[in-house]
């Protein structure tokens, strides 16, 4: 049984969809009863109520769940209680945040921790995050250094959900990216760039935009430089206030939106590449974090601990199960 805590959200009810379309037995939590009831989950999907602050509610929720997915934003608020819950209930934790400041506390506290009750945490597990430390991971192959990793996310609109409206106000910490080998501040004001994407995307207009990805990759490959950048005209869509929420395109729920993320690594004179494109950026988080689920379970040398999935994975056969239909 998996838990999912803030299951009514755009996020969390894509989450919750995938882990029955795999035969898991999902148990859906949230802190509002009547936006659970309203959320249209799988037939033997449970609903349960739960406060993060109030230790025993969770307790109860996350009784006989062998792992708990947090899709509940801004994480900053959500990571910390959902941890300890896990941790305290001896099952796996799992998240898809964004933020920078999360992920790092969640390394910070709990990996002496986790490791101790062979628990494994893994924030980040989502379109933010863990898809780049994975194609990141698989393009690195068997260097054991690279000079240079270079990041470009193109999507061709954004339309924000509340909840990442709600993360982005939440979040105003400066953004760290890696330089001289670890995390610094990203330059103010951020670098721009233009990068030369395959079609349909072709040439694009960047800034400089670092998310989680630069706290996974420096947790376990050894880079010298990290430059993340993300198209301007996303950007745009996300800072108008009329823009709309995601709107569904197709029986799945996913909406019309396209992204394509391209991954340069540098070593010297040689550059490897590995790129992945896909539709709507919260709907292929669920495949992401639930094939992350799959693999925690299904492995009888499970070890505990804070990872990156890139650590802790195969890179190149976790996203080859995702292919042709979730990416490509």
């Amino acid at each position: 049984m998996v838990a999912v805590y803030g299951a009514a959200g755009h996020t969390g009810r894509f989450v919750v969809r995938e882990l029955s379309r795999r035969g898991f037995t999902a148990v859906a939590i949230g802190r509002d009863a009547a936006k659970l009831a309203a959320a249209d989950f799988p037939t033997g999907v449970r609903q349960v109520v739960a406060a993060l602050d109030d230790p025993a509610s969770l307790a109860r929720a996350l009784d006989e769940a062998a792992a708990v997915i947090n899709c509940a934003g801004p994480f900053l608020d959500t990571a910390d209680p959902l941890v300890s819950a896990a941790l305290q209930a001896h099952i796996h934790y799992l998240d898809v945040t964004a933020e920078q400041g999360s992920a790092l506390a969640t390394f910070a506290r709990y990996a002496p921790t986790a490791e101790e009750a062979g628990v494994a945490v893994i924030p980040a597990m989502g379109f933010y995050g863990g898809l780049s430390d994975l194609l990141a991971t698989a393009a690195m192959g068997d260097w054991t250094r690279a000079d240079e990793v270079r990041i470009g996310i193109a999507l061709d609109s954004w339309e924000p959900t509340e909840g990442t409206r709600v993360t982005g106000r939440r979040n105003t910490a400066r953004r760290v990216t890696i330089s001289q080998g670890k995390l610094q501040p990203l330059a103010d004001p951020a670098p721009n760039a233009v990068w030369p994407f395959a079609e349909p995307f072709g040439a694009q207009e960047m800034v400089e935009l670092p998310f989680t990805e630069a706290i996974l990759i420096g947790r376990h490959l050894q880079v010298s430089e990290l430059h993340t950048y993300l198209n301007t005209a996303p950007l745009r869509d996300l800072r108008d206030a009329t823009t709309p929420p995601p709107v569904a395109a197709d029986a799945s729920g996913r909406s019309a939106q396209t992204f394509l993320v391209e991954v340069e690594i540098r070593q010297g004179s040689s550059v490897r590449r590995a790129a992945a494109r896909g539709r709507d950026i919260y709907a292929v988080t669920a495949p992401l974090v639930v094939e992350a689920v799959e693999r925690v379970l299904n492995d009888a040398r499970a070890q505990g601990g804070v990872f990156a999935p890139g650590a802790l994975f195969d890179a190149q056969g976790f996203l080859a199960a995702l292919a042709p239909d979730v990416l490509s």
